[in-house]
């Protein structure tokens, strides 16, 4: 039994495993039949594989696709600069005790000094580039004619896999007569670029590693 379970555990962490996503789901759809059919009656036009002559080929419908052309590019930069100080000094004396006693404390001069200074300095940037095409399904149509779409692109390169996909609502008025639409377009857009492979499993910390940082206390 101790040789199958250890060619089990080899064959399970030889496996690529797909990466989670946040995207949309399903990330694809069967369109339905919009007309019934019908059966021939001998002429040329048939009312179940009909298109009417003055419509156009944008997506409208559950199953359609359309063209999303990539083009995201952001750039975020933060810098601050804290400078504080302060300083006190005191000074006391003792010039006369008349009818008091304690004369030895005649002449006692008193004095302290603080001083406080801080500084602090901060500085931060991020810069990210994504473009790429890629073409999605209609999943849904909504009330307002809105379109919910997603897809997903699988790219194998060696023993590395690439997945790219996308996923948000894209009104169709701004879908081209092309079919395509920019992403800056795309309402409550979900992009993710993974990868699944050697490569990106030689960036991830080992669940023992992850374990022993997670409870050491230094």
């Amino acid at each position: 039994m101790k040789p199958l379970m250890l060619l089990a555990v080899l064959v399970i962490a030889g496996c690529t495993t797909v990466p989670p996503t946040n995207v949309h789901q399903p990330m694809t759809a069967r369109p339905a039949p919009r007309f019934e059919a019908s059966a021939g009656n001998g002429a040329i036009y048939q009312a179940g594989t009909g298109r009417p002559l003055f419509e156009d080929r944008r997506a409208r419908y559950v199953g359609d696709t359309i063209t999303v052309n990539i083009t995201e590019s952001t750039t975020a930069s933060a810098k601050s600069n804290n400078k504080v100080d302060k300083s006190n000094n005191q000074k006391a004396s003792v010039t006369a005790l008349s009818g008091l006693p304690g004369k030895g404390l005649l002449g006692l001069d008193l004095g302290a000094t603080s001083s406080t200074a801080f500084s602090g300095k901060g500085e931060a940037a991020n810069n990210n580039v994504f473009t790429g095409n890629i073409t999605v399904t209609v999943i849904d149509v909504m009330p307002n004619g809105n379109l919910l779409v997603s897809g997903e692109k699988q790219l194998a390169i060696g023993n590395e896999q690439e997945f790219v996909r996308i996923s948000g609502v894209i009104n169709p008025s701004f879908v081209d007569a092309f079919n395509t639409i920019a992403s800056s377009k795309v309402a409550d857009a979900r992009i993710e670029y993974k990868s699944a492979g050697q490569i990106s499993e030689g960036q991830i910390m080992g669940w023992m590693a992850r374990f022993f940082l997670n409870v050491l206390p230094f």
